[in-house]
């Protein structure tokens, strides 16, 4: 706890104008960005303003980090409160929700302001999600029952819309088989999938519940979880033209300036190991999706709903993992491109380069056949 890392803030620096990521959620730069929205202002994260200022980040801890938790954790929430939010780079306060003694601190960084239990309760229902993908973060929130601006949910309209044009393609068979004795509605996925991917419960997904046969304890949790695979299967599908870019790059990235032998062979070293673990990575990705596509597919085609039912509601683990998997692999894709963007030249001097590169290997954990499981 204290003074946040200088890693950290290099790494935050370039996100001064980027409200979300799947691992950063830039309180700071959304307040900027919505300055005199009377609707951002009247329905905050936090009751707290200094925590209106924060950044919130899906952090995956080191040795040493894991020690400061009563249970085992790779991955935690990190509440940063910057000394001065324009500038991230003059460092700040931070904490690791759920360590030891993160109350204690945690109150003394909000400040003298009311409803502290709330703002408590906001920070424990964004640690359960294993990314901060605007998306999930919007529907959870909703889900636990805290009423925030939209505008903190930075999702574009088109990403919204291609997002339902997706899981209308996705979910058309079962559309079909949940309202094929419902006059009217299977013609009508548009309207749906809107009802689907809303966070309220909708009388027009009765017949979805009962095909399913959910009962109506768990329906909100499977329907939830539902959401959440299909959320991460359209983010992929939509990422992987990016990280073959990656792959591509990252052979071809020419180091600027002089580079010793012993550097170079250092580099290369470091550049095959990133390959592994970013394929690796990639595989246990499309390992989850495709146990889900199994179970989806015996549910359309065979109708076996009781299967798909299971999967729903014993695969709160492999939805954890899924969503981490996904976390990291957006943020090399996306982070790569923030670095070398294209048109410009495909370059960097060794220190930037060597610097990114670990920051990846860093993310995507220890050198190791175990994936662990996200907190």
């Amino acid at each position: 706890m204290g003074k946040a890392s200088d890693r950290t803030y290099r790494s935050l620096r370039g996100l001064e104008k980027t409200a979300s990521t799947s691992r950063v959620l830039n309180l700071a730069a959304l307040s900027a960005r919505n300055a005199g929205n009377p609707e951002h202002e009247k329905n905050p994260f936090f009751t707290a303003q200094t925590l209106n200022g924060a950044v919130i980040v899906r952090h995956r801890l080191r040795d040493q980090e894991r020690e400061s938790f009563d249970r085992i954790r790779y991955t935690a929430t990190k509440l940063i409160i910057p000394f001065e939010r324009s500038d991230l780079g003059l460092g700040g306060r931070s904490l690791f929700v759920t360590e030891r003694g993160w109350l204690d601190v945690f109150e003394e960084l909000r400040g003298d302001f009311p409803d502290l239990p709330r703002d408590i309760a906001v920070l424990e229902a964004i640690d359960e999600l294993p990314s901060l993908d605007p998306f999930l973060l919007r529907e959870h929130m909703k889900r636990r029952g805290f009423d925030i601006s939209p505008s903190h949910f930075e999702i574009s309209a088109p990403d919204l819309a291609r997002m339902q044009r997706f899981v209308g393609s996705e979910i058309a068979k079962l559309i079909e088989l949940a309202y094929r004795d419902t006059d009217g509605q299977e013609g009508n996925i548009t309207r749906l999938v809107e009802a689907l991917l809303s966070a309220r419960t909708d009388e027009r997904l009765e017949p979805l519940r009962l095909t399913l046969r959910l009962e109506k304890e768990n329906y909100k949790e499977g329907i939830f979880a539902w959401k959440g695979f299909l959320y991460y299967k359209w983010v992929l599908n939509t990422l992987w033209g990016n990280l073959r870019e990656v792959f591509s790059e990252l052979g071809r990235v020419k180091v600027i300036g002089p580079l010793d032998s012993e550097t170079r062979r250092e580099l290369e070293d470091l550049k095959q190991r990133l390959r592994q673990k970013m394929e690796r990575q990639v595989k246990m990705v499309m390992n989850h999706l495709g146990v889900y596509d199994e179970v989806f597919q015996q549910l359309t085609v065979e109708g076996n709903a009781l299967a798909f039912r299971d999967f729903l509601l014993k695969s709160p683990e492999m939805f954890l993992s899924l969503g981490d998997g996904c976390g990291l692999v957006s943020h090399i894709a996306t982070y790569w491109r923030y670095q070398f963007q294209r048109g410009k030249p495909l370059a960097a001097n060794v220190l930037q380069l060597m610097d990114t590169l670990q920051d990846f290997e860093a993310s995507l954990g220890a050198d190791d056949h175990e994936h662990p499981k996200a907190a």
